[in-house]
């Protein structure tokens, strides 16, 4: 009866690098997520890492303040990291709604399309305004009223 090979160290060696080489590419990048719990006032998102994150509710909060979240739904979160000290997936679904943002911006500027956004602080020389998520500043001398 023939026994299967053992791994050389260099397999090991070469498996872990390829394990945290696919881990490190998720960092800093939109992912797809599934909400497999709700604890408390936290999301748990599962996004395919080793371990789930956690995201505070209030980030999936709608105009209304309500989340509207349940166990099953898909979400876009951000990784900031792979893992925390308490090894958990660092997410964010703030930071993912900004990155939607800016690829919006940049698609329509691209086109040449006018941008639209609600002002809502005024700044020295000129207003802050939000671009459906990213924040810009707009000079005062911009301004047409």
């Amino acid at each position: 009866m023939a026994t299967a090979p053992q791994p050389t160290r260099d397999d090991f060696a070469a498996m872990l690098e390829a394990s945290l080489g696919k881990n490190q590419s998720f960092e800093g990048r939109v992912v797809k997520g599934i909400v497999t719990g709700i604890e408390n006032d936290l999301a748990v998102i599962d996004v395919g890492l080793k371990s789930e994150g956690r995201i505070p509710l209030r980030e999936f909060a709608g105009i209304d303040g309500l989340h509207g979240l349940t166990v099953g739904d898909e979400v876009e979160v951000f990784v900031d990291r792979v893992e925390t000290a308490n090894g958990e997936a660092m997410l964010s679904r703030d930071r993912a709604r900004r990155e939607a943002s800016w690829d919006a911006l940049e698609t329509q500027y691209a086109a040449g399309e006018r941008v639209e956004g609600i002002i809502f602080g005024r700044v020295k020389g000129g207003f802050t305004v939000d671009l459906n998520g990213a924040v810009a500043f707009l000079p005062g001398s911009q301004v047409d009223i």
